[in-house]
C-alpha cells in the first residue's frame, strides 16, 4: 500500500473538519463531503458524495447513532478495493456495522481518536488512538498503525470490547460529570482554585461536543449503564455518610 494516497472524509463536521485537516496536514491527498459542507479546512478539497466514497481510503466521521443508516446509503458504492474506517467514539457497535454491510471483500478497521479540536488545538502528538481490526489484512493494520505512529500519537491496539469497557470509565464518565456540571450553571468566580477550574475546563469541553455525542456514548456503549449504576451508588455512599455526620452517628 503506497503513502499519500487518496482519503475521503465522510462527514464534516466539527470532528470530520478536524480529522480531515489532520491527514492533509500529513501529506494525504484529502477530500471531505459533508451534506451541508460549504467550505473546507486548509489542504482539504470538497467533493461529491460519490467521489469520496470512491477513493482509496475512506474514514466515516458521523454520529454513532447515524452510521448504520450511512452504511446503509452508501455500501453498495464503495469500491471493493477501498479500506473504510470509523472514528466513533464506541467500538463494538460500529465494527458490527462494519462488518455486517460493507461488502465481504472491503477492509475495514475500527478506530478511535481520542482527541478532538480541542484536545488537539496544539497538535495531536502524544495523545492516544485505539486501532482494532475488524476484517483486514495485517498488512493493511499495520500501516496505519506505522502511519498513526509516525504522527507521534500513542497507538493502541486492542479489541474493541475492551475499548468500550475502559472508555465507560473514561470518556463516558468524563462526559457523563460535564454534562452534569453544565445543569448546575457553574460560572467563573474570584475564589476558584485550581481544582475548580479543572471542573469548568472538563464541563467546558465536552459541552463543546455535540449533544447528541454525549446520548450515543451513553446508549452505545454496552458498559456505559454499568458506569452510570456505579456512579450513583457512589454518590448515595457519600451522600448517606454525611448525613450520618450530621445525625451525629
Amino acid at each position: 500500500m503506497e503513502a499519500k494516497m487518496s482519503v475521503g472524509v465522510y462527514g464534516m463536521g466539527r470532528f470530520g473538519s478536524f480529522w480531515a485537516k489532520e491527514l492533509a496536514k500529513h501529506g494525504f491527498s484529502v477530500v471531505g463531503y459533508g451534506r451541508s459542507a460549504k467550505t473546507a479546512p486548509e489542504g482539504v478539497r470538497l467533493g461529491s458524495e460519490d467521489e469520496v466514497l470512491a477513493c482509496s481510503v475512506l474514514f466515516f466521521c458521523v454520529s454513532i447513532s447515524s452510521f448504520s443508516e450511512v452504511l446503509d446509503r452508501t455500501s453498495s458504492r464503495i469500491a471493493d478495493t477501498t479500506v473504510v474506517m470509523d472514528t466513533c467514539s464506541v467500538k463494538l457497535y460500529p465494527a458490527k456495522q462494519m462488518r455486517e454491510k460493507l461488502p465481504k471483500q472491503v477492509q475495514c478497521i475500527a478506530t478511535h481518536p481520542m482527541f478532538g479540536p480541542d484536545s488537539g488545538k496544539n497538535g495531536v502528538q502524544g495523545l492516544p488512538l485505539v486501532i482494532s481490526a475488524v476484517r483486514c489484512e495485517d498488512s493493511t493494520l499495520q500501516f496505519w498503525v506505522e502511519e498513526f505512529k509516525r504522527w507521534n500519537l500513542q497507538v493502541l491496539q486492542m479489541s474493541c470490547d475492551q475499548h468500550d469497557r475502559e472508555a465507560a470509565w473514561s470518556q463516558g464518565i468524563t462526559h457523563f460529570i460535564g454534562r452534569t456540571l453544565s445543569e448546575l450553571s457553574l460560572g467563573d468566580t474570584e475564589l476558584a482554585t485550581t481544582g475548580y477550574k479543572t471542573l469548568l475546563t472538563v464541563m467546558q469541553q465536552t459541552c463543546n461536543d455535540p449533544l447528541q455525542l454525549f446520548y450515543d456514548l451513553q446508549r452505545y456503549n454496552p458498559y456505559a449503564r454499568q458506569m452510570r449504576m456505579g456512579l450513583k451508588g457512589a454518590l448515595d455512599t457519600v451522600m448517606d455518610a454525611l448525613k450520618k455526620q450530621e445525625e451525629g452517628r
